[in-house]
């Protein structure tokens, strides 16, 4: 699985970030995603899926899943 983030659509809900905090972070400043890891672990793809699918700005984009 290949993750990417468009940071310009991002509203700053951190879902993300409660679903899969090993591969979402936020920016302090504004709350903005930060991606940790464009590749996450096999144990983390469940997480990330689902943290797509609930994305308020479908700002998180999957690739080989």
């Amino acid at each position: 699985m290949k993750v990417s983030v468009e940071t310009g659509a991002c509203v700053a809900a951190g879902q993300c970030v409660l679903l899969a905090p090993e591969v979402f972070d936020q920016r302090e400043e504004d709350g903005v995603v930060v991606l940790l890891d464009e590749t996450p672990a096999t144990e983390f793809h469940d997480a990330v899926r689902e943290a797509a699918l609930v994305c308020p700005a479908a700002a998180i984009h999957l690739a080989g899943s």
